[in-house]
């Protein structure tokens, strides 16, 4: 009887100095915006508080389609640009919860052309308990409107493949600064050119 206690009391004690290491190695969200990462600038680092946040514009690629925002825990939001060529310019954004992280990563696809974070998509993971990421496959528009194309062969491998390469690595990064660790597992969730990008 007293070897089970003892034992439960060591468990306990490692998983609490465990946890205070990990902490002890994190960052805050405000300190997302001075990470250094290659080819990459950090444009906005904020922890949004529960069900407060907004887009910045509607989301209107899918008709019909529900965001729930206000239904969101509390998370760190960070956003920013990689330009691995002179004709690039990937967009991208990480939402980490503040609490109740689930310890995996989420990225989400996106659909038809792009052009935009689809951040309903990143709601649904991070309601989840994920970290996850979008891009906007390095251009801007309408999702029907593939004219980014023309004359612009980097933005072309950009929305191919290089887009969500370039998001992944860096989302990974930023978490485990944010964190003081990695995802233990990293998913990919997505349809229609969310499909093809997996």
């Amino acid at each position: 009887m007293m070897n089970v206690k003892v034992l439960r009391t060591c468990v306990l004690v490692t998983n609490l100095v465990a946890a205070a290491a990990s902490r002890a190695t994190a960052a805050s969200c405000k300190e997302m915006a001075s990470l250094r990462l290659p080819n990459t600038t950090i444009t906005l680092a904020e922890s949004v508080s529960t069900g407060a946040f907004r887009p910045e514009r509607p989301f209107d690629e899918v008709p019909g389609l529900v965001p729930g925002y206000d239904r969101l825990p509390a998370f760190c939001r960070v956003a920013g640009t990689v330009r691995p060529t002179k004709d690039s310019e990937i967009k991208f954004e990480v939402w980490m919860p503040l609490t109740g992280w689930n310890g995996n990563f989420q990225a989400v696809g996106n659909g038809v052309w792009s052009g935009r974070i689809w951040h309903p998509f990143m709601a649904r993971a991070l309601a989840l308990g994920y970290a996850t990421a979008n891009t906007d496959t390095g251009h801007e528009g309408p999702g029907m409107d593939g004219s980014f194309a023309l004359g612009h062969p980097e933005k072309v491998i950009d929305y191919a493949h290089r887009a969500v390469h370039e998001m992944t690595v860096k989302s990974k990064l930023i978490i485990a600064a944010f964190y003081g660790r990695g995802p233990r597992l990293s998913y990919w969730n997505g349809c229609s050119s969310g499909g093809r990008q997996g």
